[in-house]
This record gives C-alpha cells, structure tokens and sequence, in this order.
C-alpha cells in the first residue's frame, strides 16, 4: 500500500513539470509483456536491453544470474535502470516459477523450428519474453519450458541478431501490437502510484535525510 502523503509530501519538493513528465510516462507502461534475460555474459547489452524496455514502455525486466552476478552496467543503462523494475534471481527455475505465478505465457525467443515470426506473433494473454547469452543462446531449460517460440524474421546471411538489437526490434513490435488490442494493459493504479513514489524518491538529493525529517514529523 502506497502512502499517499508521503507521495504527495515528496512530489512537492520536485518540479511541477517532473511530476506530470512521470504521469505522463506511466500512462503508457505496461506489465502485460515483460522481459527477462539468462544469464547474459556483455554487461552492456543487459543494459542495453533495460534501455529498450524503458523505451518502448516495458516496465520490469527480470535478470536470472546464476552464472554471471551484476551484469547491470549503468553507464550504458543511460539511467534507464532507475525507471524500470529489476527483479534478480539466481535461477532461472526460480524466475520461471515467479512469472507461472503471475500467470505469464513463457516466450523464449529463439530460432527454434517452432518459432512464430515475429510478424505473425499474436499476443492473446500475459507474455514473458526470454532473451539468452550471446554465446550459446536460452538454456535447454528455458527452450523446454517455453509455451512458444518468436523469431524476428531475417533474409541476410546472418542467423541472428544481438541480443540488445533482437530485443528492442521485438518490444517494438509487440507493444505497438498490444495497444491496439483490447486487452487490460496498462499498470493498475496501485502499481502507478507505487513506481511515481520510487521515481519521486530516486530524483531527490539527500532522499534519506528528507525522508527521516518527515518520519519525524518534521
């Protein structure tokens, strides 16, 4: 449960326009699809893929890191890493059992012989997009548990993309795709106030002293 005056408290020592710039935004961030990367080794393309989730309006991307710890670097981030939700886990059984129980369709994107295109990818519930190490791909594990497959559809030499590249040319697609369905995608109200209170927190030099004064009653 949010509290609300502590919101409305903080929300008045930054600026009017900063308040409604986080308004704004979260009016198009969503939970229906939302990304989780195995294991990857290049920190900067974890980043990078957290930059392409706050791009393209993906609010959570969960990081499995059972063989590299910390692969979040926040130079190439950009800062994305303050506005979207990092979860870490340190298995991907772990992340795969926590998106089962928030009713998520486990999505591995691969050039699987099963893969959807991209281009005929449907979104009919919750997905949960799996990206892999650049070395060797999602785990036997992930590929066997996966409910479907997606491939972003090539006609060059090359077999695959980046993971970085791969993953905002999917969250591109499949959020333009989801906003013009019918489904609930948007955040709840809860989760708005709880991210503006976290983003409100995050914009405010010397959080911990202000916070201690208000707790304070000061």
């Amino acid at each position: 449960m949010v509290d609300n005056q502590l919101l409305e408290y903080l929300e008045n020592i930054i600026s009017p326009e900063r308040k409604e710039r986080f308004i704004d935004i979260l009016e198009n961030r969503t939970n229906f699809i939302t990304v989780a990367i195995e294991d990857v080794f290049q920190m900067h393309n974890t980043s990078a893929v957290v930059r392409s989730c706050d791009a393209f309006g993906v609010q959570t991307a969960h990081l499995i890191e059972s063989k590299y710890s910390e692969r979040l670097d926040k130079n190439i981030a950009m800062g994305a890493e303050q506005w979207v939700d990092t979860p870490r886990y340190a298995t991907t059984a772990e992340c795969i059992d926590a998106l089962r129980e928030k009713r998520y369709k486990i999505i591995a994107t691969s050039p699987h012989t099963d893969s959807f295109l991209l281009d005929d990818f449907v979104i009919d519930e919750k997905i949960a997009l799996f990206f892999g190490t650049e070395r060797s791909g999602l785990s036997e594990e992930v590929l066997d548990k996966a409910d479907g497959y997606v491939k972003v559809p090539m006609v060059g030499f090359s077999e695959s993309l980046n993971i970085s590249v791969s993953a905002a040319v999917i969250l591109q697609d499949l959020t333009v795709k989801l906003k013009k369905t019918n489904f609930p995608w948007q955040l709840s109200e809860d989760e708005k106030l709880r991210i503006r209170l976290d983003w409100t927190k995050k914009s405010i030099k010397s959080i911990d002293a202000i916070l201690c004064r208000y707790h304070k009653g000061g």
